[in-house]
Parts: structure tokens; C-alpha cells; sequence
């Protein structure tokens, strides 16, 4: 995949192609370089995400073996300030080993935090080798929310506001 080929279809998927949208979107550019630098693969999702009042792009990226990596990256500075391994299943070895926490408790303590549906659940192995949940909760108001829970711990990680997202992955959704 061309290093702009993810961009271009972004923008172009938000009808707002043209030079002036390529020029102003420097930060989507120098993120979608930084994943590249880190690891060769395709990358399969992105999302804009609001975290704490901040911009942020959450870049999905599926490597030569097909393991499938989360990079989180400032929208303004374009450097990476996550990265996270994922599984595809709670049993995998790699994800088991921290979890004290339920699926099911740690799906109640996202819904508390913020009421909703499920769309999706993603498991995930923090860079420090602990296990998370990622939860996308979509509210009544059609507003979807990410919210990761610690698997040790049931504390809530992050949470983060979804503005848009290209691409999908339907072994994720449920």
C-alpha cells in the first residue's frame, strides 16, 4: 500500500479531497509514517478519536504473519503514543496470563462508565505485557465511545470519543 493511498482514501471518504484538505492534514501524514517506520504491514482501520479534549488517530495495522497492531498517535504532532498487540481471541496465551477480570465484568464496568451497546470488543496486550479490553459503546444518541478496561485490574484505562472511522473488522464485531 502507498504511504498516502490510507490518506487519500480518508479524505476522500469525508468528501473533502483537495490540496488544501492534503496540506492541513499533516498530522494524519507524519502518523501513518511513523506506524510504517515502526512495523511493514497494511493497515486495515483508522479512527479519529477525541481522548481527553485531544485529537488522536488510532491506526490498525495487520503485519506479513497477520498479527494485527494498535498504534495511537497525536493528530497535531503526528508522533506515536501507544502501541498495543492484539488478539484474536480472551484464550490466546499472550492475553490470559494477566486477566483477572472477566469479559463479562469488564463489559459492565465500560456500560456503567457508559451506557450503550457493544458494537465491538478488541483484546489487547499493552506494550508492558498487560492484557486490556477494548470496548466501542455506541449511545442512543448514535455516539460512539471507546472504553478500555484493564484485565488485572477493572480499571478503566482510557476512554475515548469516536469521530469517524475507515474500514472495519467484522471478527471484532457484535
Amino acid at each position: 500500500m502507498k504511504k498516502s493511498v490510507l490518506a487519500l482514501s480518508v479524505l476522500a471518504g469525508l468528501g473533502m479531497l483537495s490540496a488544501n484538505a492534503l496540506a492541513a492534514d499533516q498530522g494524519l501524514e507524519n502518523c501513518i509514517q511513523a506506524v510504517k517506520k515502526e512495523k511493514a504491514g497494511e493497515l486495515v482501520k483508522l479512527e479519529k478519536l477525541n481522548v481527553a479534549g485531544k485529537g488522536a488517530y488510532e491506526l490498525e495495522l495487520r503485519d506479513n504473519n497477520r498479527q494485527e497492531w494498535e498504534y495511537m498517535c497525536d493528530a497535531d504532532s503526528g508522533k506515536l503514543t501507544e502501541k498495543e498487540a492484539e488478539v484474536a481471541a480472551p484464550n490466546s496465551q499472550a492475553f490470559k496470563k494477566n486477566v483477572k477480570v472477566t469479559e463479562e465484568d469488564a463489559a459492565a464496568i465500560a456500560l456503567k462508565a457508559n451506557p450503550g451497546k457493544i458494537e465491538e470488543v478488541e483484546y489487547e496486550v499493552e506494550e508492558n505485557g498487560g492484557s486490556s479490553y477494548e470496548f466501542d459503546i455506541v449511545n442512543d444518541k448514535g455516539l460512539e465511545t471507546k472504553i478500555e478496561v484493564d484485565a488485572a485490574s477493572g480499571k478503566i484505562i482510557e476512554t475515548a470519543t469516536e469521530e469517524w472511522e475507515i474500514g472495519e473488522e467484522a471478527d471484532e464485531k457484535r
